[in-house]
């Protein structure tokens, strides 16, 4: 019997910097990010192309940052240096499960990491190499959400999946409100509309101006992205409508 097809060919899995945290404080739980690298190299194998962000979170928020008193572009380039720090522990645990991933990051840190060149990293994806795009977009005043919308545009890719500890978008927060509704499908527009804030306005803008499609789901659930790349609706979808 031969493996179910893949819908989706290539990707671009955002991940928060707090998902890589587990039950821990601070910084990254080893357990966390391996299940993940085991799951991330799985979908590779199976025949996708795929490109990661991750935020930086679990160790500084720019915004946070900045409302402590901070200077936001200070802030914000900490952030940036922290989805750095991610991406290489992010790298070494998907090497150490088998797969093949390089480091590019949006700001010049050339003894640890590549420059990002998007045709080197549609190259990366296509040679079967997980290429994880650090340091946001390299300005200030951009989340790694607007980050990962716009390197989704960038190497065209099928899907853009945000990786998060709810399975889908609701209509109120699912953890104050028992009663809040999950949404299967939404569009651009009504998300924008609604304010439903689980990214911000300007990624789901770049989504909708790019036409590509978002789905947001549990990274917790077991299997989820092969099931997801198979063609499974998982969590919500946003799309033109």
């Amino acid at each position: 019997m031969s493996a179910q097809p893949l819908k989706y060919r290539r990707i671009l899995l955002k991940l928060s910097g707090e998902a890589l945290m587990g039950n821990e404080d601070y910084g990254i739980d080893p357990k966390v990010i391996q299940a993940m690298a085991t799951d991330i190299v799985e979908a590779q194998r199976a025949g996708a192309e795929i490109g990661l962000v991750i935020g930086g979170g679990n160790i500084f928020r720019g915004a946070g940052l900045a409302e402590a008193g901070m200077d936001r572009v200070t802030g914000d380039h900490m952030g940036m240096l922290a989805t750095v720090i991610n991406a290489l522990a992010m790298a070494d645990a998907l090497e150490k499960a088998g797969g093949y991933a390089r480091v590019m990051s949006a700001i010049k840190i050339n003894e640890v990491c590549e420059d990002y060149i998007r045709r080197r990293a549609t190259r990366h994806m296509e040679k079967g190499r997980i290429a994880l795009f650090a340091a946001g977009t390299g300005n200030p005043f951009f989340t790694t959400d607007s980050a990962a919308a716009l390197r989704a545009s960038e190497v065209g890719a099928d899907l853009l999946l945000k990786a998060t500890k709810v399975d889908g978008i609701y209509d109120a927060d699912p953890k104050k409100n028992p009663g809040a509704k999950r949404f299967d499908h939404l569009s651009y527009d009504e998300v924008i509309a609604r304010n439903l804030q689980v990214m911000d306005t300007a990624a789901f803008a770049l989504c909708r101006d790019n036409k590509v499609p978002l789905r947001i789901y549990d990274m917790m659930q077991p299997g989820a992205l092969m099931r997801i790349l198979r063609g499974e609706p998982l969590g919500t979808l946003v799309d033109a409508g």
